[in-house]
């Protein structure tokens, strides 16, 4: 007996730790609740940190986040209003505003990702086919620069630059980030921000794209070596000029040393000549013979020769002239 009451006194002890146990709970910061019966949320949601009570066994709780959580969208390929191809990568940031809502529409962050890849790929879709690939590059305030850097810049792409920007990348995520806006609440959520993460042409196009911008470094560098070998012919046709000039110049004084070294040895043989006129005539005569002598040849002087006067007024007869 004292055995059975021991026992249904355990079970009592057992049964009441258990309630206890099921009865209390502890929300943590940056946590909601919502406490399910039978499957169904009771009561308000939870949003206080701290311990709270339920009825044990027959209702459960579902712990939600308060912070932000992020949404990271998978690459889409969209065509933009200029049918170019592009890859666009997007993210958010959302939070559970209202955690009843969300159990009964998507009950997990799960559904509420899949939810989410559907609305804001639907509206990122329809804005960037609707827009111009500038427009989603570039922003409303952004300036077409100034000065040398512009004087690279082909002619077509100077004014693909200059064109106006009507909305810009920052105008167009934020009309993505409303659309969205209009859809999400039903779903207990609060989207809190859009971007676009990445934004880069098809593998396609981007070879067309580097091919092009190949083809126009190719052009500057062409640009370049032609002006270089422009500025080398010019350079080398002044260092030519100046050239011709020095020698010009050279050639001039050196005619002109030429030109005075005869005429003081014209004065030279002059003075000698006047000197002794038959000396001189005698020179000039022996140097004539040398230079029409051949070793081969015979000289053949008569008797009334200038040269065979000159031996003979020296002494010399030509008997006794030694040969050559």
């Amino acid at each position: 007996m004292k055995k059975a009451i021991n026992i249904g006194v355990g079970v009592i002890v057992l049964a009441a730790v258990i309630g206890f146990s099921g009865t209390f709970f502890t929300l943590q910061e940056g946590q909601q609740a919502v406490i399910v019966q039978f499957g169904k949320p009771v009561g308000e949601t939870l949003t206080k940190a701290g311990l709270h009570i339920k009825v044990p066994l027959i209702q459960d709780v579902r712990v939600f986040e308060k912070r932000l959580l992020i949404w990271d969208g998978s690459p889409n390929q969209i065509p933009t209003k200029g049918r170019e191809f592009i890859w666009i990568d997007t993210t958010a940031r959302w939070r559970i505003a209202d955690a009843k809502t969300f159990l009964e529409s998507v009950a997990s962050e799960a559904g509420a990702r899949s939810r989410l890849d559907d609305i804001i790929d639907s509206v990122v879709r329809d804005q960037v086919s609707g827009s111009e690939l500038r427009e989603l590059v570039r922003s409303a305030s952004w300036v077409v620069p100034e000065g040398e850097i512009m004087d690279e810049v082909p002619s077509e792409v100077r004014d693909a630059l200059e064109q106006k920007i009507v909305r810009g990348r920052e105008e167009i995520t934020r009309t993505i980030l409303t659309e969205a806006r209009k859809i999400i609440p039903q779903y207990g959520i609060e989207l809190v921000d859009v971007r676009i993460k990445r934004l880069d042409y098809i593998e396609s196009v981007r070879e067309g794209v580097y091919a092009r911008m190949i083809s126009e470094r190719k052009r500057i560098a062409a640009q370049f070596r032609s002006e270089g070998e422009g500025r080398s012919a010019e350079i080398l046709g002044e260092m030519e000029k100046d050239l011709s000039q020095i020698r010009s110049s050279a050639y001039r004084q050196v005619q002109e040393v030429r030109g005075n070294a005869d005429a003081k040895a014209t004065r030279v043989y002059g003075d000698a000549y006047n000197a002794d006129p038959e000396f001189y005539a005698f020179s000039r005569t022996l140097e004539s013979y040398k230079e029409e002598q051949n070793k081969n040849s015979v000289m053949i002087l008569t008797t009334d020769s200038d040269y065979y006067r000159y031996l003979k007024r020296s002494g010399v007869t030509p008997a006794t002239r030694p040969k050559r």
